[in-house]
């Protein structure tokens, strides 16, 4: 089976452990819409904890930011626990305008 959500522009990958996985390239309004449905059905094939690292993320701009809130609320549906790694300064600062900061960074 191949978690992997990838376009030229960004996806969704399989990490190194257990219920990790990595997005890289652009989160961006133009590359999200597949990824929404791509990451719930990859996480809620994983058992435990996800964790997700946006270290490989090059762009990011609100679409993205929406798009992690989403993957929070279907965790939060599904009782699952969802944490972000290596957010990048763009995203955190929409997430700080956008006072989402402290949902994204689990607190």
């Amino acid at each position: 089976m191949n978690d992997t959500a990838a376009s030229p522009h960004g996806g969704l990958q399989r990490g190194p452990g257990a219920g990790q996985y990595e997005l890289h390239g652009a989160l961006t309004l133009g590359t999200v819409a597949g990824l929404r449905e791509q990451g719930r059905e990859t996480f809620a094939r994983s058992s435990g904890p996800i964790v997700v690292n946006l270290g490989k993320v090059e762009r990011a701009d609100s679409g993205g930011l929406a798009l992690l809130v989403d993957w929070l609320a279907w965790a939060q549906l599904a009782r699952r626990e969802l944490k972000f790694t290596a957010l990048p300064a763009a995203l955190l600062a929409l997430a700080r305008v956008s006072d989402v900061e402290d949902l994204l960074a689990g607190r």
